[in-house]
């Protein structure tokens, strides 16, 4: 496989830097409602458990988008949490990785040894506490613009030419993959895959509608598929996206979800599916009731989209027939998965033909053309868009 990754200008390799800081061209978003806006910062060297990471592509999720629409994030913030490039240097203490390694970003740090850790439920990890801040544990941040310190999204900041993270946050992946895709498989592959495997449990035979056809939810049409489901349906109101996720082995799909509903309930004579997945980017109430009533008695109802503001109320069902029907609804966070263990298990299964990253990639952008990217993203144009750096 042809990686298709750019040659890197000599300007842009850290060691023509000088001193404890270097220079970077990075997206950042100076608050809610505002559009990203590059510019060049200020980076720290990496400290003690830390790695420096030259950025060679990053996707755009819809993670970073709620950041310019919703609320409770610490502005300014170095956006971008899905990405693959090359350790350039690291801190005292590491002891994953080392120069010249290819790496994965997980968005949610894994140390290991914390209880959620130790209990499979990396997922989870206390090393995520500050995620949404963008600073790292101790308060501090690596990015700065003049004197004043910004914050990096996930603890990452993948939307910057180079950027400071823990080796926590980092997957070493084989030499030879291709990082234009594996990028994807720092967020949402393993989200949506794992929405799926782990969080619906699919079963051979089941039936199973996915909501919302981007990165995650293409993932997910996978994911059942691997897992045995005998059918998949997919409900997106753009018809492109289900016609790709048909592409992708799903058997049907459908713009509105009276449609899906009446294609379900004739199929499965009334009893309705399996498991329903909602992977829609941008949650409404309307949305998630739509779900539940896709969702068959006992069968489960996957939460993994979010609205724009993490606070805001999307879940409102009758408990009764909840109770009454036996329906499961369970909030999925990175699709259950442990970056360590999962992320070179999908390369693994991308490099045996039986799980497509390639087809999901829809279009490339410069860094300079963030804002078309996400507009396109928003616009129904993309499954996935992915920012090339040093384009």
């Amino acid at each position: 496989m042809e990686s298709g990754e750019p040659a890197l200008p000599l300007n842009r390799r850290p060691g023509t830097q000088k001193g404890m800081t270097m220079k970077t061209r990075a997206a950042v978003l100076h608050g809610k409602g505002r559009p990203w806006s590059v510019e060049e910062l200020s980076l720290d060297k990496p400290r003690d458990g830390e790695v420096l990471v030259e950025t060679v592509f990053a996707g755009l999720c819809h993670s970073d988008d709620h950041l310019a629409k919703g609320a409770g994030f610490h502005f300014p913030l170095v956006g971008g949490h899905e990405g693959g490039g090359v350790v350039r240097e690291v801190g005292s203490g590491v002891s994953r990785l080392r120069p010249g390694d290819k790496v994965v970003t997980s968005f949610l740090p894994v140390c290991g040894y914390c209880r959620w850790c130790t209990s499979g439920q990396s997922y989870l990890c206390d090393a995520g506490a500050t995620t949404l801040t963008g600073a790292f544990a101790d308060g501090s941040y690596r990015f700065h613009l003049g004197q004043n310190g910004i914050g990096a999204f996930c603890t990452l900041g993948a939307f910057s030419e180079y950027f400071v993270a823990h080796q926590y946050s980092l997957v070493k992946v084989p030499d030879d993959t291709p990082l234009d895709v594996a990028c994807l498989v720092g967020c949402g592959v393993p989200t949506g895959w794992g929405s799926a495997v782990r969080a619906a449990n699919v079963r051979p035979g089941d039936v199973v509608v996915v909501y919302g056809i981007g990165g995650i939810g293409a993932a997910a049409v996978q994911g059942a598929l691997l897992a045995g489901a005998a059918t998949v349906v997919t409900v997106d109101p753009v018809p492109f996206k289900n016609e790709f996720a048909k592409q992708l082995g799903a058997h049907a799909g459908f713009t509105e979800h009276s449609e899906a509903f009446d294609h379900i309930q004739q199929l499965t004579r009334g009893v309705l599916a399996d498991s329903v997945i909602q992977c829609v980017g941008v949650v409404t109430p309307d949305i998630v009731r739509q779900c539940y009533e896709m969702t068959r008695k006992g069968g489960t109802l996957v939460l993994t989209g979010i609205a724009d503001r993490y606070e805001e109320i999307t879940v409102s069902l009758p408990g009764g027939m909840l109770t009454s029907f036996a329906k499961k609804v369970v909030g999925c966070l990175f699709g259950f998965c442990n970056p360590h263990q999962d992320i070179p298990m999908l390369l693994e299964l991308y490099r045996n033909g039986q799980l497509k990253l390639d087809e999901m990639v829809t279009r490339r952008y410069s860094l300079d053309e963030i804002n078309e990217g996400y507009q396109d993203m928003m616009d129904g144009r993309n499954i996935r868009g992915v920012i090339e750096l040093g384009r």
